[in-house]
């Protein structure tokens, strides 16, 4: 198990943190208010469920969130899904840059428990074989659930070399 202090490196990098933070907008969406996500989760900012640890608990549907708060919380999320990828994956912090976005995508989408059960897809990316990867992801019920999100994913899983 890797410790947590590696894995808080990759958040360092610049380029890899700008691009997973475009592509989690375009997939999740960003807005200032709290709103229900599709499973009717209160939620805000770039994807953030709220949880009874944030100050937002309890507040209704429609209240105003601050950038600032916005930002702290997409990082907190971000920290914690390389956290859980580094755990996860043996060699995270040693992949492939887009290898590393496609997992933080979907670590994002499932949370740590959800990445968990992909253990054939997990074993593939830690051989580095990339298109046996996409297929498990393929395969999966996350695939048939986010078709869309899946599908780009696995298509770029399929083409890195």
């Amino acid at each position: 198990m890797l410790s947590r202090s590696l894995c808080v490196f990759c958040i360092s990098d610049t380029s890899l943190y700008c691009r997973l933070r475009q592509e989690l907008i375009n997939v999740e969406g960003y807005k200032d208010v709290i709103y229900a996500d599709s499973t009717k989760n209160p939620t805000f900012g770039i994807g953030h469920k709220i949880t009874k640890n944030d100050p937002e608990f309890g507040n209704p549907l429609g209240t105003k969130v601050s950038t600032k708060r916005i930002n702290e919380a997409y990082d907190a999320d971000v920290k914690a899904a390389i956290n859980s990828s580094c755990i996860l994956f043996k060699d995270f912090q040693n992949l492939p840059e887009e290898v590393q976005l496609i997992i933080l995508n979907m670590r994002f989408n499932l949370g740590h428990t959800g990445l968990d059960k992909f253990e054939k897809f997990r074993q593939a990316v830690d051989n580095r074989n990339w298109v046996e990867a996409a297929s498990e992801m393929e395969k999966s019920n996350w695939y048939k659930q986010v078709p869309k999100r899946a599908g780009k994913l696995t298509e770029r899983m399929r083409t890195v070399w």
